[in-house]
């Protein structure tokens, strides 16, 4: 199993937030020289034995009677969630996505220094962050796009990124009638849908979050919410999707699209190298798989909105906390995974990633999102599970598809106005 991917945006969010633990540490020798043996949680079951392992072994070489051991976690998020409520989680984690929010993270995760402080070296710093404080690193950022055979698209005769909805869905149309699905949902293993949000501020720009807390309709021609999500539900309802959602398969699907038997699915730049892996094994050329921006071309251009991927933090309960915090200051500063990922460093020292030469060419602007108003941190999270709208989740967006495909009652129209009901009544609700 590789990589699973939920952008650092959606540690903002937390349907179903957890039971918070208790708040008290446990001894630590964060003062003292890096020694001992730590624990590190990760999702990447496919590196542990490999790429970690030579990792470990070198940060061991240079820190001499230190040891780290991995613990990886196949169903991440649900595992952490449940140890999240004892103070056995590791002294080295990935902030889990959808189970804990912003304002949570004092209770479980080491400060590691101000926003301010933080921004000077790294990215992203603030969607580790509350209040003012980091909590956690980036292992690497990503820009969002839509991952595409080249080859088949090249074929179809479009060798230029569509630059509106219709001109990508005429697109699409050309695509099917060489014979390739056009595009990909993953519905069935979900994360991937989940992504999707990453787009949020493609067009609205960085304060869209803050927009969103002040909106009743967020569901509304003009706002990335309805842009994302339409453009989803126009792509299934018209036919251009895989015949049947329910039986995709992340891991095939990298074959697949290798193969040019499905030509595209939108996911973030650290696709690309998966994606390109995939092809190589295959025995195609790496350069069959190309990345594009989204078809939302403004009068500056495209724009594409960069986040984090998983968080690196240091457990509250942690005893061991000098080694803890030297493992995330080498493994992000020296290991070079971000590269190794084709992914976006959390340095900004560091160059950007070969993944992205499309978006070099075509002059692409990056896009962070600005950090919540002050005292407002978690206010998007209380109306969205308020509302039970997971933003950051898979549900609410297979149900979108279900009704695109005819598998469910309900149509665009009736299905963002509902969207759209319940988000009003949850601010209303947020408010008293």
């Amino acid at each position: 199993m590789n990589r699973k991917p939920i952008l650092g945006l959606a540690a903002m969010t937390a349907v179903g937030a957890i039971v918070l633990a208790g708040c008290s540490g446990g001894a630590s020798n964060d003062d003292g020289e890096p020694s001992g043996e730590i624990t590190v949680l990760t999702n990447r079951t496919d590196l542990v034995d490999t790429t970690f392992k030579e990792y470990a072994e070198t940060f061991e070489e240079e820190y001499p009677g230190t040891t780290v051991k991995f613990e990886a976690l196949t169903d991440y998020e649900g595992d952490t969630k449940i140890r999240l409520n004892s103070q056995d989680y590791g002294d080295v984690l990935l902030i889990p996505s959808s189970n804990v929010t912003k304002d949570q993270y004092a209770n479980f995760f080491e400060p590691l220094g101000t926003v301010e402080e933080q921004s000077e070296t790294y990215r992203f710093a603030n969607e580790a962050s509350f209040d003012g404080t980091v909590y956690g690193v980036s292992t690497f950022g990503s820009a969002m796009g839509y991952v595409f055979n080249r080859d088949v698209w090249t074929e179809a005769g479009i060798t230029e990124p569509p630059a509106t909805e219709e001109e990508y869905l005429d697109a699409l149309e050309k695509i099917k009638a060489t014979g390739s699905i056009p595009y990909y949902t993953n519905y069935k293993d979900g994360w991937p849908l989940a992504t999707l949000e990453g787009n949020l501020g493609a067009t609205q720009g960085p304060e869209v979050r803050s927009e969103m807390i002040e909106t009743d309709d967020p569901w509304s021609e003009g706002n990335d919410q309805y842009n994302i999500d339409g453009l989803l539900f126009d792509t299934v309802a018209a036919g251009l999707s895989e015949p049947d959602p329910t039986t995709t398969n992340w891991e095939e699907s990298k074959n697949l699209l290798a193969s040019g038997e499905i030509s595209s699915m939108v996911l973030g730049s650290w696709a690309v190298s998966q994606m390109q892996d995939a092809a190589e094994k295959a025995g195609e050329s790496r350069d069959v798989i190309g990345f594009w921006p989204m078809p939302w071309k403004t009068d500056d251009g495209f724009t594409s909105v960069t986040a984090s991927d998983k968080f690196l933090a240091i457990s509250k309960h942690s005893d061991n906390k000098a080694t803890a915090k030297a493992w995330i200051d080498w493994f992000t500063n020296e290991s070079g995974f971000a590269a190794s990922q084709g992914a976006i460093s959390p340095v900004i020292s560091d160059p950007a990633p070969d993944t992205l030469a499309d978006f070099a060419d075509l002059g692409v602007t990056y896009l962070e999102l600005a950090p919540d108003p002050v005292g407002k941190e978690a206010v998007i999270n209380d109306i969205a599970n308020e509302a039970e709208i997971d933003l950051f989740g898979n549900t609410y967006r297979q149900k979108l598809i279900d009704v695109a495909r005819g598998a469910a009652d309900g149509d665009k129209e009736s299905a963002f106005a509902d969207l759209n009901e319940r988000w009003a009544a949850a601010r209303a609700a947020v408010a008293e």
